[in-house]
């Protein structure tokens, strides 16, 4: 077993986790939390200017003065992290194609979102077709059978496929 010292660096692994700046806040989660700056355990061990420089009377200054601005810093994160997902969003919305149907139009419905048949993994995955009847909300529409006899409620049109026939 190669795998057995996992255990061991796990702590490591999440310490080093929380004090890695992430892209959509700037920030560190550790930073965030506690209103300063973590420092690593290879800084001690390497002696970084951090800590060679370290005086605790000006410590306890920065890190009260550092207090006052955390409540700042989050905020300005969640402004960073709002902004990027609407970026997100943004560049998600721009390939989407929204299904619109007509009133009389043929379509599938999707039989996992209708529950209506229970065949397995290897059963169909499209039932119908039917016929459009009405248009409820943008993106909804009421059903028919082709005889004619109405589905009791309305699809939205991502259960819906269009039906050439």
């Amino acid at each position: 077993m190669k795998h057995k010292g996992w255990v061991d660096e796990l702590p490591k692994v999440l310490w080093a986790h929380r004090t890695t700046h992430k892209n959509n806040t700037g920030e560190t989660p550790f930073c965030l939390v506690y209103g300063s700056e973590a420092v690593i355990p290879a800084e001690i061990t390497i002696l970084s200017e951090r800590v060679l420089s370290y005086n605790e009377e000006e410590n306890d200054e920065r890190f009260h003065t550092n207090l006052g601005y955390a409540k700042e810093r989050r905020e300005m994160a969640a402004i960073c992290k709002a902004a990027n997902k609407q970026r997100i969003a943004k560049y998600y919305d721009k390939r989407v194609r929204a299904r619109t149907y007509k009133v009389r139009d043929l379509v599938w419905r999707d039989n996992q979102a209708s529950r209506a048949q229970n065949t397995g993994k290897l059963g169909p995955n499209w039932e119908g077709p039917y016929k459009v009847i009405g248009i409820s909300n943008t993106g909804t529409y009421k059903l028919a059978e082709l005889k004619g006899n109405p589905i009791k409620r309305t699809w939205h049109a991502t259960a819906l496929k269009k039906c050439y026939m």
